[in-house]
């Protein structure tokens, strides 16, 4: 039990047994029973105080609480416990009893949880003929008693007045009690010491946890309190008078900013009306008058930054020149006719001082061109913000033109490539010919099984040749019909660029927005980021599994009572109710594979265009 490990006699004159018996013979045989060898009875300890009685202060004459952090009665902290030191209980001899311990080789006595607050602990196993007087007798050592409460079937809850007095208490349990010198069955019993949840514990406990956190919150309020802003001060109230005052401080740049925090407050409050209107039209007017002085100050501090940027380069400009003699002093040493008559040591110095000028040189120029570059990146942008309907204009057209260069260029390519091969094949007909016909001119005329062998090789290689030429062909055409398609997706793309900057500009051109419906509903572009298995995909269509089967179902079916379409984000918020995993990609991507059943449409103008998804599987039946 944790309670014996810290807590020894019950008192003093009780630590050892040098208490005169009259018989040894009773005390002998009990023992004996107990399985405790009669040894010392007569005056000397079983075994010394320190090992008996661990945590004891003499001086005191009181035990330590168990808990170091419990409300106890030592100041000092108890020595540490020797570990292989086994506990040792001793007889404890009370006036009308005997206490005997159990056998240490027996296993401590179990105890329940402690209930928090506990002051009350509950005694088992009490002789019959134990009355209230022989237990308070046997419990008073341990502590101040409020009340014992016996019953009848011998056991009885005591209360003391603090907590820590139940620890001693728990050390009594597992002894055995003897009332006098009698061997009675009904004046002995092992009584057992626990912990007793009481009603009066519990609420003294919650009153105590109550106290301390109102006190907790009582000193996290001071220090908050402690730590808070200070208030600002509180705005007047409007009346004419303060208008007036107001007035003049609105004119005064040094109370420019308090005037203009009341005059803000007093608009926010609603007191301008009929009546006082005037008033605060000439406040704001003079609030007004502020501004040509703000802008004038913001363009002496403009003014002050360029000439310190000015006076910055001019420095590092002068600096830089200065390396630049330094430099050249080096590089004048370096040479052979002043370098032969220095010592090796002083050529080496002069070699390090060489290079970490011409490394300082080299930062100190790379800062100067850095300086060179955000100046003219800043003298860019300026002239680009003068006309920006320009340069929006400018870039649309450059890719533009971009674009039809590179699809142009590759189409050259390609047309050039097919004209390649078509010479190749025709040489090789004509070679082809030449082999089979015979020479008139020639003198030798080759057996007809040699000839037979070399029409077959060349044949075998006519055909090689053509098989490869047929896949380079047929691969060529693929990418030119790719190309192609990437050339329909960016005149798209750069339709609906051009509708949208001309609906911010106010200026929307009808026939414009009519041919890019035209091109969207037609399924031409989906978008203008697909890449080519994607492409491949949408040309390919087809359902691939049987969750894209039970999609396609459930979109049908969302978009058939939907007629006039629902936009990709409202598709995806119900599909993904029933199945969590679905992405808006998944979907857009199923829809985009099956143009006859989904047909993607653009409705509004400019800033309100939105796509939205129509189902047209019944159109696509009735057309076929």
């Amino acid at each position: 039990m944790a309670s014996a490990d810290g807590a020894g006699s019950l008192g003093p004159e009780q630590n050892h047994l040098n208490v005169p018996v009259a018989d040894h013979g009773p005390w002998a045989t009990a023992m004996n029973n107990l399985g405790i060898l009669p040894v010392g009875i007569s005056g000397q300890p079983l075994v010394s105080d320190p090992l008996c009685i661990q945590r004891f202060d003499p001086g005191l004459g009181l035990i330590t609480p168990i808990n170091p952090m419990m409300a106890g009665i030592s100041l000092v902290p108890p020595p540490p416990v020797p570990p292989d030191v086994p506990i040792i209980k001793e007889i404890i001899h009370c006036k009308s009893c005997t206490l005997f311990p159990q056998n240490p080789n027996l296993p401590p006595p179990s105890t329940r949880e402690r209930p928090p607050g506990c002051k009350t602990v509950f005694v088992g196993g009490l002789p019959e003929n134990a009355t209230e007087e022989i237990i308070r007798e046997v419990f008073d050592p341990c502590g101040e008693i409020t009340a014992i409460r016996k019953s009848k079937k011998n056991f009885c809850h005591i209360r003391f007045t603090e907590e820590f007095m139940i620890d001693k208490a728990l050390y009594l349990s597992g002894y055995r009690m003897r009332i006098g010198s009698s061997t009675d069955k009904k004046d002995s019993g092992r009584i057992h010491v626990d912990f007793a949840q009481a009603r009066d514990d519990l609420y003294e406990w919650e009153c105590k946890q109550r106290l301390l956190a109102r006190e907790e919150r009582h000193r996290r309020k001071i220090h908050e309190d402690r730590l808070r802003l200070p208030s600002p001060p509180p705005i007047v109230h409007y009346t004419e008078h303060e208008a007036a005052l107001l007035a003049e401080r609105l004119k005064d740049d040094n109370k420019f900013s308090e005037a203009t925090a009341v005059l803000f407050t007093w608009i926010e409050r609603g007191e301008v009306n009929r009546r006082t209107s005037n008033h605060f039209y000439s406040m704001i007017q003079s609030a007004n008058s502020h501004v040509r002085r703000l802008m004038s100050e913001k363009a002496l501090h403009e003014e002050e930054m360029e000439r310190a940027k000015e006076a910055f380069k001019n420095a590092l400009l002068a600096i830089l020149t200065q390396f630049e003699q330094i430099t050249s002093v080096f590089t004048a040493a370096t040479r052979q006719k002043a370098w032969d008559h220095f010592s090796k040591a002083q050529r080496k110095n002069i070699d390090i001082w060489r290079k970490q000028c011409e490394e300082l040189r080299n930062a100190h120029s790379e800062e100067i061109m850095g300086i060179r570059r955000e100046e003219e990146m800043e003298m860019s942008d300026d002239d680009s913000e003068e006309i920006p309907s320009k340069r929006l204009r400018s870039e649309e057209n450059g890719v533009c033109d971009q674009t039809q260069a590179s699809l142009k260029e590759e189409n050259d390519s390609l047309r050039w490539q097919l004209d390649a091969y078509r010479n190749e094949v025709e040489l090789l007909r004509k070679e082809q010919s030449r082999v089979g016909r015979p020479d008139d001119d020639h003198t030798h005329v080759p057996s007809p099984e040699a000839q037979i062998q070399l029409l077959q090789q060349s044949m075998h290689s006519m055909q090689q040749q053509l098989l490869s030429l047929q896949e380079k062909l047929s691969n060529k055409e693929a990418e030119l019909e790719e190309t192609r398609d990437e050339h329909r997706y960016l005149e798209v793309e750069v339709l609906s660029l051009r509708e949208k900057l001309l609906g911010s500009d106010g200026e929307v051109a009808e026939g414009t927005s009519q041919e890019f419906h035209e091109k969207s509903v037609n399924g031409c572009v989906p978008s203008m980021y697909l890449n080519r298995d994607r492409r491949a995909e949408f040309r390919r269509g087809g359902v691939a599994s049987e969750k894209e089967a039970l999609l396609l179902g459930v979109i049908s079916t969302f978009l058939h009572v939907h007629p006039f379409g629902a936009n990709l984000e409202y598709l995806w918020s119900y599909v993904q109710r029933l199945d969590s995993k679905v992405s808006a990609v998944e979907l857009e991507r199923l829809m985009v594979r099956l143009p006859s059943m989904f047909r993607q449409e653009l409705s509004g103008v400019g800033a309100t265009l939105e796509k939205r998804w129509k189902f047209c599987g019944f159109d696509s039946l009735s057309s076929a």
